[in-house]
């Protein structure tokens, strides 16, 4: 089945393969891709020192209306598909929720202990609402109970483990066509990517396909025992509903 003008938000946390499955998206023909639409506007509001803040800031509206106006208006480029990358803890308590339910939202988390253990070199005090954790659940459950059934979510060693299928479920659950494009994709930087890619993509912008998952040895420092604690809580509660678990 082909989509007609399908809106794909993917609510992610930092430090996960968010911007792999932008890739993948963004190498489909019949679907166009957006990078983290409101970082510019929650940048503008919190005032947080991340790499070239002042420029993202300049480059980008930072007006979270206009931006809602464009991701739920006309998709760019006369494609059918227009999928978004967003951060869940981009989406500030004063940003409106109404629009959400105009997209088709999707949840991509990762295990806390491996996502805290990498945050903390980005953020050396993160808090819980950094983790976008708390955010993820409330949009999950609003969600929910809008559509009167569970949005998809993806577990992010899921996809690395077995790719094919765990897209091949996200497809299914939307009704678009699987496309074998979604699984490999040309090196280097895209139009679409933010102006921020050098300071965050280096990495991706070497990959070819999803790496092959690794399981990570490192422990979350003790001093961050309560964040974990509440990280875990939030993310088994989502967890228990991941495409591939049945």
């Amino acid at each position: 089945m082909k989509a007609q003008d399908m809106r794909i938000a993917m609510w992610s946390g930092p430090r996960n393969i968010s911007t792999a499955l932008l890739r993948s998206w963004g190498n489909r023909e019949d679907t166009i891709v957006n990078d983290e639409p409101l970082y510019a506007a929650f940048l503008s509001e919190t005032g947080y020192d991340h790499p070239i803040a002042a420029e993202i800031v300049d480059h980008y509206e930072t007006d979270w209306r206009k931006v809602v106006a464009g991701l739920t208006g006309e998709i760019p480029d006369g494609k059918p598909i227009y999928y978004q990358k967003h951060m869940a803890h981009h989406l500030l308590p004063g940003m409106g929720r109404d629009w959400i339910p105009r997209l088709e939202n999707c949840f991509l988390i990762r295990d806390p202990i491996e996502m805290l253990t990498s945050l903390i070199r980005i953020i050396p005090e993160p808090g819980l609402d950094d983790t976008g954790l708390p955010q993820q659940l409330e949009l999950f459950r609003m969600v929910e109970d809008q559509l009167g059934r569970r949005p998809p979510v993806l577990d992010s060693r899921d996809v690395l483990e077995d790719p094919g299928k765990i897209l091949g479920l996200l497809c299914e659950e939307l009704g678009v066509e699987f496309d074998s494009a979604m699984l490999s994709w040309p090196p280097g930087r895209r139009k679409t990517d933010g102006i921020w890619a050098p300071h965050w993509y280096g990495e991706v912008e070497k990959s070819t396909s999803f790496r092959p998952y690794i399981p990570k040895e490192e422990k979350v420092p003790r001093k961050f025992e309560a964040v974990l604690r509440e990280c875990m809580e939030i993310y088994r509660v989502l967890y228990e509903y991941r495409l591939g678990s049945g």
